[in-house]
């Protein structure tokens, strides 16, 4: 019971400051918002709080007894999504925020199912490279190429467009759930397709080896 509630917390505080990141994308604009985005995910790599995209890569590494894990992560970070977007929403800057998301959300879910989830495979294997690339330079003590891998994938996958399921979570929550029942189809899609992009790396590499 005390590892559930570690996972669930973990992913509450990682979907929480991921709402925090999604406001500051749409407060700096282009091209400083996803540098400035970058911060969620140092914070949470350095902190060691759980993220469904940064767990979900090492599924193919791990016993299936791993993957209830990745669950509740996912879980607690819908839940930290939804008290950042909804107590930023009660700011000052709120209704500001508010419209913007709500044009981001939109625009994502007015897209076709297959863009969508060949979208954030995309992602998925740039938050991979990000995870797993800075805990390997980390490890080699290279703490400036660390930060770099971690920040150069957030920038590509906001540039580009591309899916992020826990960030989606942030925009659809500040958005005062813009869309309804479909962005909720819309985000169910975007967390498969993160997993997939999150194990391509690792699996490809695993049957490389294992001919």
């Amino acid at each position: 019971m005390k590892k559930v509630i570690s996972f669930i917390a973990d992913g509450i505080l990682a979907g929480f400051i991921l709402s925090v990141s999604c406001a500051v994308n749409i407060a700096a604009a282009a091209p400083l918002g996803p540098f400035f985005f970058s911060l969620g995910l140092f914070a949470i790599i350095t902190f060691k709080f759980g993220l469904y995209t940064g767990k979900a890569g090492y599924i193919v590494s791990n016993p299936p007894s791993y993957i209830p894990e990745v669950l509740l992560t996912l879980l607690g970070n819908f839940a930290g999504a939804a008290i950042g977007g909804t107590i930023l929403r009660l700011t000052r800057f709120g209704e500001a925020w508010t419209a913007s998301a709500s044009n981001i959300i939109t625009g994502k879910i007015e897209d076709s199912i297959l863009s969508a989830f060949i979208l954030a495979i995309f992602c998925g294997v740039l938050m991979y490279i990000a995870v797993d690339g800075s805990k390997r330079l980390r490890e080699e003590k290279n703490y400036a190429g660390a930060l770099f891998v971690i920040v150069m994938p957030i920038v590509v996958f906001i540039t580009c467009g591309f899916n992020h399921s826990i960030a989606d979570m942030g925009y659809f929550f500040l958005s005062g759930c813009a869309g309804g029942l479909r962005g909720l189809l819309y985000l169910a899609v975007v967390v498969l397709g993160n997993a997939v992009g999150c194990v391509a790396i690792p699996l490809v590499k695993k049957l490389s080896l294992n001919p």
